[in-house]
């Protein structure tokens, strides 16, 4: 008889430098991936960052009251990683920075990048990093517009569809890396 696998498990990121309980654009595109997600049988989390405190460093811990590790412990735990981030006059958050320098530091001490630490390789699942096919989504608004995305009448079709496609496509490539018997050489 075979066990019933685990069901995979996605966790979100968020980077908004909005503090709690402001609503944020990239929390409510992040929650339409969650909706295909969950009726693809994936369980959803989230993190906002941007109210815990994490140092600037290279450790897994730079203690003194970091709380990256309970982050850490949440990146390592799920099976899809997914980063929503605001972007400002062109450039994620400062907040995206510092989760990023934290979490890049963590691929390269576990050897999921090259040593060039230029390029990471296929892998999910704490081994290396898979991003897979038209697996992000994002709005941007016309070039010209203030409207924020939380207050659109209705989502894009264009942006429905590519949120959707994104999380189909992320729960498709963890299930076949999870199912996966033998390791990328």
């Amino acid at each position: 008889m075979s066990e019933t696998p685990a069901p995979l498990r996605e966790l979100a990121l968020f980077w908004s430098v909005k503090p709690s309980p402001a609503a944020f654009s990239s929390a409510l595109i992040a929650e339409q991936v969650f909706q295909t997600l969950r009726a693809e049988g994936v369980q959803c989390d989230t993190v906002r960052c941007v109210v815990f405190d994490i140092a600037s460093g290279v450790e897994s811990d730079m203690g003194g009251g970091d709380e990256w590790p309970q982050i850490r412990e949440k990146v390592l735990d799920a099976d899809i990683l997914r980063i929503s981030t605001p972007v400002w006059l062109g450039h994620p958050s400062w907040v995206t920075q510092r989760v990023l320098d934290r979490l890049g530091t963590e691929l390269i001490r576990r050897g999921w990048c090259t040593q060039d630490r230029r390029r990471c390789f296929p892998r999910v699942q704490r081994r290396r990093v898979q991003h897979p096919g038209a697996g992000c989504t994002n709005w941007n608004g016309a070039a010209t517009e203030s409207t924020d995305y939380n207050e659109l009448d209705e989502v894009p079709e264009e942006v429905e569809s590519a949120t959707a496609a994104a999380a189909r496509n992320a729960a498709h490539l963890a299930r076949v890396l999870h199912n996966r018997t033998t390791p990328y050489e």
